[in-house]
């Protein structure tokens, strides 16, 4: 009879505390978190595909980076080239705010900035690694990529357009193109863009630290353990 009303407690207690998990991960700020920021934020667009378009690049010193290398962090992507006469250097100015704002925050290590140029023919070596000292973004968590060596010359514009933005090539080694900012969750989730450089930075930095406090866990996982718990507790004794 004792051993029964052992089992009887232990079971109530693993169902409150079940109750418990998944009423704390329904609160949780992060699972409305796209539905606030639309409210909040004029210039947003909720994404939540399962994955990202990936890539394949290289940096300035020729160094494989992939968009799954960075399944650990937030990725802050944009894509820019060097010789931009419109908006690009205005787009990486921003990259540097929102960067600086993040930076001075403990999101520092789970947040990588990435920008892919769109001119890869003259965005290479050098141009790579001067870029960011010119803009002021810091390479502790940014990097500027550009399409590897066997690549087409259009490799990084296709890629451009599986995100939702066309750079067009026009006279002088200018571009046509619209302003984007998309953020990556980790694991590698497209979660949202946020469109043109009207946005309000801090809505951005609010948004990530959303993403980084938001439950990754499944809550199938929550339930799959819980069950497990009891299948162990009965038969394992």
């Amino acid at each position: 009879m004792q051993e029964k009303m052992k089992s009887i407690y232990f079971v109530s207690a693993l169902i409150g505390g079940l109750i418990f998990a998944m009423s704390a991960s329904a609160n949780h700020p992060g699972n409305n978190l796209d539905e606030v920021m639309s409210e909040k934020e004029t210039y947003f667009q909720a994404i939540d595909e399962p994955v990202a378009p990936p890539f394949e690049l290289v940096n300035a010193s020729g160094e494989l980076i992939k968009l799954s290398g960075y399944d650990e962090k937030i990725v802050i992507l944009n894509f820019i080239f060097a010789n931009c006469a419109g908006v690009c250097p205005l787009h990486s100015e921003r990259i540097a705010d929102l960067q600086d704002k993040i930076n001075a925050t403990p999101m520092r290590d789970l947040v990588q900035f990435v920008s892919i140029t769109t001119d890869p023919a003259n965005d290479a070596g050098r141009a790579l690694e001067e870029y960011g000292k010119t803009h002021g973004l810091d390479p502790i968590n940014w990097t500027f990529l550009t399409k590897k060596p066997d690549d087409p010359e259009d490799f990084t514009r296709k890629l451009a357009a599986e995100y939702g933005v066309k750079f067009q090539p026009e006279e002088a080694g200018q571009q046509m193109h619209s302003v984007v900012t998309f953020i990556i969750d980790r694991g590698g989730r497209f979660a949202a863009k946020f469109h043109g450089l009207k946005f309000k930075p801090n809505n951005l930095v609010l948004y990530v630290n959303g993403l980084s406090h938001r439950e990754t866990q499944p809550e199938k996982n929550i339930l799959t353990q819980w069950w497990d718990t009891v299948l162990h507790f009965f038969f394992n004794q």
